[in-house]
This record gives C-alpha cells, structure tokens and sequence, in this order.
C-alpha cells in the first residue's frame, strides 16, 4: 500500500510538474517574433527573410498602373479613396509577416513581444532605434495614440479591434501590454499589425478627414513623393530609413521610386506597357498571356515573362448577390442564377478557356471544405446549426457544371424549377413573383472592369432566356467604391484572397455586424450564426486539427448559401516587366504580393 501510495504520488507531482514547466514554456518571456501556432520558424538570429536578397543592389524604379483613380493620400480611413499600396509601402507596425509561413510576425518597430499563458494578453517592446520618415522617435506615446484614434475614427477595418481591448497601458518607459476582453488567441499577432502614426502631426487637425492636404507620416521605407490626383503617384525611397539593418527588413525595399500611373481601364493600362510607359505588369488572363505577349520587345529579351505560383486558397473572386435586397433573400433565386451562369461556355470565350474555376472559397488548400458529406469533426461542428443551414451544407455542394455550349439547356432547366419553387414564374416573356413583380436588377462594375465585364454581358443575354432582365451598370471608381461602401447595389464583383491562416477578418468578411456598417466587407449582407460561431472556433483554439476542421466547416457554409457566383481562379500570378527588373528564386508560400513586387525586387539597370 505503502509503496502504491508514494508511486501515485510521484506521478501526480510529475505531472503537476509537466504543466508547471509547460505554463512556463508557453509564458517563457520576451521573443524574437510569434506564430499563431507553435513557433515561429527563423530563429533570433535569422538575417533576412527567406525570399529576400540581402545582397540586392539599390536603385533603380518600378513603374507600375492602376486602374481608376485617387482622391486623398490618407489610407486609413473611410472618407476619400488613396492609392492602396500607400498603407503597404508608406506605413509600418510593431511587428511583420513573414510570407514563407502561415502566420507568423517577427519585430518591426518593436524588438520583442511577449504573451500571457493563453494569450490574453500580449506586451510589446519598442526599438529604441525606430524613428518615422521626418527622424522623429517612434514613442510609446505614439503607439498608444494610433491604436485608440484608429480604434475609434479610422476606416471599419480598424474598429473592431479595439472593442476587443480590455486595457491598454504603458508597463515601461518603451513597453506596451495589451488585455484582452475576448478569448482569441489571433488578437495577439492583430495587435502587432496596427499601423503605427505619429500623435503630432494631428494636433488640431480632424483625423477622419479626407483629401490632399495632409498624408500620415509614417516610419516605413517609402514616403509619398510628387502626384497628380487621377493621374499618377511616386513613392521615393527615404535614404535616411531606420530599419535597413532590422533583419524584416534586410532585402527589401531596394528601388528608389516606385511610380504609380493611373489608367481608365485595363485596357489602356496594357497598352502602356507594350508603349514603355510602365515596366512591369500583372496579367490576370491566362489565354492573353499566351497569345499577347509576343510582341518585338518580348522577341528581343527586353520584356521578360515571370510566372510566380503560391499555396494559398483560391478565395472568393466572382459576382455577390446582396441579400439585403428580398430580391435575393432566397436561397433557392440564388442557385437559380448560379445555375445560369454558364461557367465553362463564358470562360472558353473570355480566357480561351485556360482558367480553372473556384469550387469554394478555400479550394486549392487544405482548408477546403472537399467533396460529399460533412465527416468527423466537420460534421460535429455543423451539427447544432443543421436545421438553420441551407441544403448542400452537410450533404455536399458542388457548383453545377454545363455542357460547355451555349445553350446550357440541363442547367437552365434546373435553374426554371428553383425558380418556381421560390415563387417566380414567366409570364409573357418575363419572369414574375406571385404579386407580378418581374424579375430585374443591376450589376454595378467599375469602369475598366476587363473580363468582369465580359462575363457580365454574356450572363446577362443568358438570364433573357429565363425572362430575367439584368443590366450592367458602369460607373466610374468614386461612384463605385461609394456605392459598395453603403450597399447601394443589387449584384457586384467581389474578390476576397485568402491566407493558409484565415482568422479574425473572416469576421469582417461575413459577420453580421456588418449588415448595416458603412464601409463593411460583408457586401452580401450575411448573417449567418453558424459562420460566426465557426470563425470563433478558428480564432480561439491553440489545436491546429480543431482550426482545419473549422475553417472547412465555414467553407461549407460560405458556398452553400450560394451567396456568390464565382468565376475564375489565379494560383499564379503572370508579370511580364522589364529585363533590368529582377526577383529571387525562393517564393515564399503566399505568392506575389505588395511583399514581393516590389518589396524584394531590385533593378540591376
């Protein structure tokens, strides 16, 4: 008995001791950088990121086009529309990704972070070195002010942050801990993603206002040269920039102008290129970059074509129904017109067929909801919310696929029945609900839209069979980004790219409390209770299994509600740029983005 006592005694306290010692590891002080799970992958001596030079020479520019144009320099609020690499390019946080990894920051402006046990808490300590673009210290007191005015006056995407926030207070003379109320384990590296502004500036100024009197000061490598409002915008690199010894950032931020020209649509934007206008462009259109790049600048070597391949989720790119409208209030309206957008017919003669189509939101991943019946946790996830969940979402979903034709004839037909099933029926050629309304909307498109517009013009000749009326409605940027902005649309384009860590913005993306949020990205005006409760899940356990399962549970949701009609997938980004331009060989697992063209390219010219 004796001998039993003290060998159970002795595993309790082994035990005991096992998640004494683990709370230590998990609070084990100060760190290099942090990983939303396990730990981060470069040590606290890496030198550089795995896809930068830190070699690479500098000088040189990128000179690059957007379509649409710009009314302000101030990128962080809802007012005005600034170019978007500003926020990217002009502007830094306390900590940086590492787009090699899922999720993982590393210091910035801040040389440490350290977390509570469960990450309730996350403390942040500042470089003492870092100073903004004008050579002023970067001080706690400017990181105190930024989070509390974007918290409380800064766009929508900023806001809900703080409402997360518990305290806020300064534990040294460059320390910074951060409480949270909410268990969410994503809120930690959120916080390490606030841009950072100086307190100053904005003395007696009004913060939400918009235009081109004033731009944020900012602590990042580029700041805002010459411009021309609609026309074009240069950033210049500061030669004076603090962090070029800061390992984030060693090989990146190489050219000393990235200039940014402004073109009504793609169209013309391509033109320039071929013209030698700009050096380098993005082509979205698989079938074009086979066939329109083999001009004499091509031939001679002085344009080369890059083909740069990521791992991410396809995201959601495609037209989004506003439910807001009782027009689209039904889930069995929505299928109907999934039904008659006649993918593959559309594609073969827009893309030449060359483009993959998206299945789901998070296809192409491991995060993707997969084919058939919801299994395991998955199924167990989505059980409590069964009744409330449209079809398909347990069962399996699958987008209808058509015989390639024109006519699109078994689709159509299933698309007829839906239809009458939610009460619609044609009637002298139109399609009427039972209080003889017919059937009609508007697709609103930015000018320039290229392919979107394409497809919207073939969808909207298919929708006639049925009785439909559907008329594209082009309208210039500011009309368009104000319009999506305060769900003044019945159907538009949506793109939303995904990372292999989707967190807290999925919140944003379907929460309800967008439904009526100017600025909001919820532009289908979701509310849906099992998404939120699964976008909980994934942000709040520390299992990776558990946030697998989560997300495909959201997947499943998320296409189920047949709340988008998708289009074409990328994968792959095609840049075709001038011979000078160079890039490194190692791509980092999210592809191109702002973190690659231009932050890692250089110019050997």
């Amino acid at each position: 008995m004796r001998s039993v006592f003290f060998q159970s005694l002795t595993r309790v306290l082994a035990c005991f001791c096992a998640l004494f010692l683990a709370g230590q590891i998990a609070h084990a002080g100060p760190k290099h950088g942090i990983a939303m799970y396990g730990d981060p992958a470069l040590p606290p001596d890496f030198v550089s990121l795995p896809y930068a030079n830190p070699e690479a020479p500098k000088g040189g520019r990128i000179v690059t086009g957007n379509t649409g144009g710009f009314d302000s320099l101030h990128p962080f609020i809802f007012k005005g529309t600034a170019p978007w690499q500003l926020r990217f390019l002009a502007y830094e946080s306390l900590m940086g990704r590492n787009w090699d990894e899922p999720f993982a920051l590393y210091g910035l402006l801040a040389e440490s972070v350290e977390t509570g046990p469960n990450r309730e808490w996350v403390e942040f300590t500042l470089r003492e070195e870092a100073r903004f673009s004008d050579g002023s210290p970067v001080t706690l007191e400017d990181v105190i002010w930024s989070y509390e005015t974007l918290g409380r006056e800064g766009h929508p995407r900023y806001r809900s942050f703080m409402t997360q926030v518990q305290s806020l207070e300064a534990t040294g003379p460059r320390s910074l801990k951060i409480t949270f109320n909410t268990a969410n384990r994503e809120l930690a590296l959120i916080a390490g993603l606030r841009p950072i502004l100086k307190k100053a500036q904005w003395e007696g100024r009004a913060f939400d206002q918009s235009g081109f009197d004033i731009a944020p000061i900012g602590s990042a490598a580029y700041v805002i040269g010459d411009y021309e409002p609609n026309r074009y915008l240069t950033l210049k690199r500061n030669p004076d920039y603090w962090g070029r010894d800061v390992p984030l950032q060693r090989g990146t931020a190489n050219l000393d102008e990235i200039r940014i020209e402004f073109f009504a649509d793609d169209t013309v934007l391509k033109e320039a290129f071929k013209a030698g206008v700009l050096n380098v462009v993005r082509e979205n259109n698989a079938n074009k970059w086979d066939t329109a790049y083999d001009y004499p600048a091509v031939q001679r070597g002085e344009v080369l074509k890059a083909e740069i391949k990521d791992g991410k989720p396809t995201g959601i790119t495609g037209f989004v129904m506003n439910t807001r409208d009782p027009l689209f209030a039904d889930w069995r309206v929505r299928e109907a017109l999934i039904l008659a957008f006649n993918f593959e017919f559309m594609n073969d003669v827009v893309t030449g067929g060359a483009q993959r189509r998206i299945t789901s939101y998070f296809s192409g991943s491991e995060l993707g909801m997969g084919h058939g019946p919801a299994e395991g946790r998955v199924a167990e996830l989505l059980a409590p919310f069964a009744a409330d969940l449209p079809p398909g979402t347990l069962e399996g979903y699958a987008l209808p696929v058509s015989d390639g034709t024109k006519r699109n004839r078994a689709n159509l037909r299933r698309a007829i029945a839906s239809l009458a099933e939610a009460g619609w029926s044609a009637q002298d050629g139109t399609l009427r609900n039972r209080e003889g309304q017919a059937f009609a909307f508007k697709i609103l498109l930015p000018a320039g839209a290229g392919e979107l517009l394409s497809f919207a013009n073939i969808y909207s000749q298919a929708l006639e069979r049925l009785g439909i009326k559907a008329e594209v409605e082009i309208v210039d940027n500011a009309q368009y980004f104000a319009r999506q902005n305060t769900f003044d649309f019945q159907m538009t384009d949506i793109r939303r790219g995904f990372s292999l860590s989707p967190g807290n913005e999925q919140m944003l993306y379907w929460g309800s409390d967008g439904i009526d949020t100017p600025g909001s990205r919820n532009l289908m005006g979701m509310n849906v209770p099992a998404a939120e409760a699964m976008i909980r899940t994934m942000v709040g356990t520390d299992d990776k299994s558990e946030f697998i399962a989560a997300t495909r549970a959201l997947d499943r949701i998320l296409t189920a509600g047949r709340y988008v009609i998708p289009t074409y997938a990328f994968g792959v980004s095609r840049i075709a740029h001038a011979k000078e331009l160079k890039y490194p060989a190692h791509i980092p697992i999210n592809g191109d983005g702002y973190w690659f063209l231009p932050m890692v390219w250089w110019s050997e010219d």
